[in-house]
């Protein structure tokens, strides 16, 4: 038995029926050429025969001092084929079909009583292909680790027919953290960098370099929510964004919170919903060093982003969106990883009134929604000589922020995961087609 950390525990307090704190991932793959009919039913049974389980995803909350939420325990035996399953969309086969297969299994709690994670296998697409929908808790495994988890399943070799699995895999190369130790070591860490946080955070409001908790306006999308959810997916060339990046200097995130912007900005005026006042993005930064292949807790940072929703000019919103980012990476750049931490915990420690629902009505949002950009592969990947067409990661909506944009890399394309509450964002599938009429806008205005 060991301690839960503190910032792992809180998604397990905050979790409820209406508020999943898991996060998932839809992967599309192409068969290879010979694969035959039977292709997904053979790796199903594949996966099935892997039956030596990491300590990791033997996990699931212990009772300890009549709290579920305090430490994990490890299962004995864990019962593959309840946690890895194969299913079917049904005829005939559309992708749309495909996605609304995964909103519903996106929308269930994990069984506490069992390890915190689920792997779906999923066949009978029209065009031959087939998927993976995956979820892990948010307690056992960060989104940018589970991305990581998933990427280290694949091969750029075509003709690798080795079956890796998420949940056997080889060691990282960072040494692993048992027990309360190193849980106890970061937040003694942090504890004791508290004056140069308090430091930095002051110099930051001084210079007005941080973007604050509840300088965000309300808008439709900050509101108490239910538990259905609705996922829409797309993938944009990787070239295309570069191309507007190189035009204007910035950043590839800030294109892509800008052409998310834009997005936002052209649903809400679809709706006699924008606010005079801009939108804040919650944006995601890892901790994890590149060589960090361990799973176990959270390391995650948070800058507060400006989106210039209010700007009409797409390349006016582009400058403030930089400028935002740059500031709030600044005031980071000074502070250690634990101090880091203990920063973005300061900024967004006013979340905890989303806890109690009543209270969302009654203050501003502490941000309007979350955008994360998770690194994923630059070159194809395959799994058992299926070619990676698609990874598309689905994250969490909770309440007061009924809508999530993330998105990773893969090869030459953008895979672009939106989630959002089935009852408080109408439409959900149309940010997909404002995300195009937004970049099509910033590549016009920088051509």
């Amino acid at each position: 038995m060991e301690f839960i950390a503190p910032v792992d525990a809180v998604f397990l307090l905050a979790e409820s029926r209406e508020q999943p704190m898991h996060v998932g991932s839809l992967q599309l793959f192409e068969p290879p050429e010979d694969a035959g009919a039977d292709f997904a039913a053979r790796v199903h049974a594949e996966l099935l025969r892997s039956t030596d389980v990491d300590p990791t995803f033997r996990k699931h909350p212990a009772t300890l001092f009549g709290s579920p939420q305090m430490a994990w325990t490890r299962a004995d035996h864990v019962e593959l084929d309840y946690h890895v399953r194969r299913l079917a969309v049904p005829a005939p086969g559309r992708m749309d079909q495909l996605v609304e297969l995964a909103s519903g299994l996106h929308s269930s709690l994990l069984d506490r009583h069992r390890p915190l994670w689920e792997f779906h296998l999923i066949e009978g697409l029209a065009d031959g292909r087939f998927a993976m929908y995956s979820k892990m808790h948010h307690a056992l495994i960060d989104g940018v680790s589970a991305q990581r988890l998933l990427r280290r399943t694949l091969t750029s070799d075509p003709a690798s027919s080795t079956t890796r699995v998420p949940w056997h895999l080889p060691r990282g190369r960072r040494r692993r953290e048992s027990g309360a130790a190193g849980p106890a070591r970061n937040l003694l860490s942090a504890a004791a960098s508290g004056a140069s946080v308090l430091r930095a955070a002051r110099t930051a409001l001084t210079r007005q370099q941080l973007t604050l908790p509840f300088a965000a306006p309300r808008t439709m999308f900050n509101v108490p929510i239910g538990g259905a959810r609705r996922a829409a997916v797309r993938s944009w060339p990787l070239e295309r964004l570069q191309q507007v990046k190189k035009a204007s200097g910035s950043t590839l995130n800030d294109v892509v919170l800008t052409m998310s912007a834009g997005a936002l900005r052209r649903y809400l005026i679809e709706r006699d919903a924008l606010p005079d006042k801009p939108l804040i993005a919650m944006v995601p930064m890892s901790l994890r060093a590149e060589d960090d292949d361990e799973t176990n807790g959270v390391k995650v940072g948070a800058v507060l982003c400006n989106l210039g929703t209010d700007i009409a000019d797409p390349l006016d919103r582009l400058r403030v969106v930089a400028g935002s980012m740059r500031d709030g990476k600044d005031v980071y750049s000074t502070l250690s990883c634990n101090q880091t931490m203990a920063l973005s915990a300061l900024m967004l420690s006013p979340l905890a009134l989303n806890l109690v629902p009543a209270l969302i009505s009654l203050t501003n949002p502490t941000f309007n929604i979350v955008i994360s950009n998770v690194p994923g592969p630059r070159e194809p990947m395959y799994w058992n000589g299926a070619r990676l067409d698609a990874t598309y990661p689905l994250s969490i909506p909770f309440d007061g922020q009924a809508v999530n944009i993330t998105l990773t890399s893969n090869a030459g394309n953008l895979d672009f995961g939106v989630v959002g509450c089935r009852r408080s964002v109408p439409q959900l599938p149309r940010l997909l087609d404002h995300l195009e009429e937004s970049l099509a806008e910033l590549e016009r205005a920088t051509a």
